[in-house]
């Protein structure tokens, strides 16, 4: 590949928080732009060892935790076609806890080291726990500091966003991603973590059943307020 190809190469970075996160809340927009060709970094700035649900029946424990939710992850992260990823060593439920300009300054150099054109990461109020409102946080910050606000997008859960105006927002503010051709991809990453999903006989139903469990589209709302040549249903 000549050096004009790779200049060509569009990258995107999601800073989330723990193991699952990019599989669970928007697996299919990754597994969709790295069929794209995208070059996609993944932040996890925990391992998740202390997450609630350690197989069905439990088969994990605090000490076994964290190398098996890292390798769950990297299964993940293959199903999906994301080619870097990276922790930061924080521990889990800790996030909201550590130096938070630190945190941005960690967040801010990752994003000069790589020059994304799309970052994601959790909306700091709406993140629904405080480990993704703090990463949240910290990413906004970091892509301020960076002039990359118009490039930021927050993750939603579900179909939330299909209505955003209680939430302050309106629909102009979304973009809604069609991921209907990549649902396979989301059902495999969410197997890969396993522990997390044994619990839910749904992602085990033959194929054909799980996949109806899923939307067919996914939703982002974007930082800036600056709306010119954006498109409602594409973060690129």
């Amino acid at each position: 590949m000549n050096a004009s190809a790779i200049n060509k190469t569009r990258k995107l970075l999601a800073v989330f928080a723990h193991p699952d996160d990019e599989s669970f809340i928007c697996g299919g927009t990754l597994a969709k732009y790295a069929a794209e060709g995208v070059d996609i970094t993944l932040v996890s700035a925990t391992r998740g060892e202390m997450g609630r649900r350690m197989g069905n029946p439990p088969y994990l424990n605090r000490e076994t935790m964290a190398a098996a939710r890292e390798k769950e992850l990297r299964q993940a992260c293959g199903c999906l076609g994301i080619r870097r990823l990276l922790f930061f060593d924080i521990r889990d439920k800790t996030v909201e806890f550590v130096d938070e300009a630190a945190l941005t300054g960690r967040i801010e150099a990752l994003i000069r080291e790589i020059g994304p054109d799309v970052v994601l990461t959790f909306h700091e109020k709406l993140g629904g726990h405080p480990d993704h409102c703090a990463i949240g946080k910290a990413a906004t910050a970091a892509c301020k500091r960076a002039g990359l606000l118009e490039s930021l997008y927050f993750i939603s859960f579900g179909g939330t966003m299909e209505r955003p105006e209680p939430y302050g927002y309106t629909r102009d503010d979304i973009v809604k991603i069609d991921i209907s051709a990549h649902l396979e991809a989301k059902l495999s990453a969410f197997r890969a973590h396993r522990c997390q999903s044994e619990i839910d006989e749904w992602v085990w139903l033959p194929d054909r059943e799980a996949l109806t469990r899923f939307g067919k589209h996914e939703y982002f709302i974007r930082a800036a307020a600056d709306r010119k040549k954006r498109k409602p249903d594409r973060l690129f």
